[in-house]
């Protein structure tokens, strides 16, 4: 219910990024570039959301002062993923054209990177699905999903179904766990 529930939480990427070094003015410089690009509405949101997960595998290319050269900041530690710090947050109010509560949202180094919506055993996962697929709308919280990198539905009868942002009901796939048929 706290005000200024964020895709990107700001104080958390901080966090991390000054932990791994990085000077204050590259961290304010990669943020800023981070928040631009999710910012973004001019285009469609499967092309944003390309764009973030560039900046989030690649990093951010970013100079400390005019002129310089340009260095790569990390939002995820790739090559050492226990550096990053993740959370699990239940029933995010998001403040969009309208107000949507999502059950559960994966955040890696204060980034959502997943959202997932739970039904219970008497109501179909597509019921989820749909959900998600509608908050993804200009109408509801549309700019949320910039950054996020999977999409999920799920409940104890029928388990687990993920996408990615605007992903179509009928191509969200089963969650298999390994060793599992």
């Amino acid at each position: 219910e706290r005000e200024g529930n964020s895709n990107i939480e700001e104080e958390y990427l901080r966090s991390f990024l000054e932990r791994t070094g990085y000077s204050k003015r590259l961290i304010d410089r990669a943020i800023a570039e981070l928040k631009r690009t999710a910012g973004k509405q001019n285009i469609s949101l499967y092309d944003l959301n390309k764009e973030v997960y560039s900046l989030l595998r690649y990093g951010v290319k970013v100079r400390e002062k005019l002129g310089g050269h340009h260095q790569t900041v990390w939002l995820v530690d790739w090559m050492h993923p226990e550096n990053n710090h993740y959370a699990i947050a239940e029933e995010v109010t998001i403040r969009g054209n309208r107000t949507k509560r999502p059950d559960i949202v994966l955040y890696v180094n204060g980034i959502a990177v997943g959202v997932l919506e739970l039904k219970r055993s008497i109501i179909s996962v597509s019921e989820g699905i749909r959900q998600n697929i509608g908050n993804q709308k200009d109408d509801f919280i549309k700019p949320f999903f910039a950054t996020g990198q999977i999409v999920m539905a799920g409940n104890d009868t029928e388990g687990l179904r993920y996408g990615t942002t605007e992903t179509t009901e009928e191509y969200y796939l089963t969650w298999k766990e390994k060793g599992s048929e």
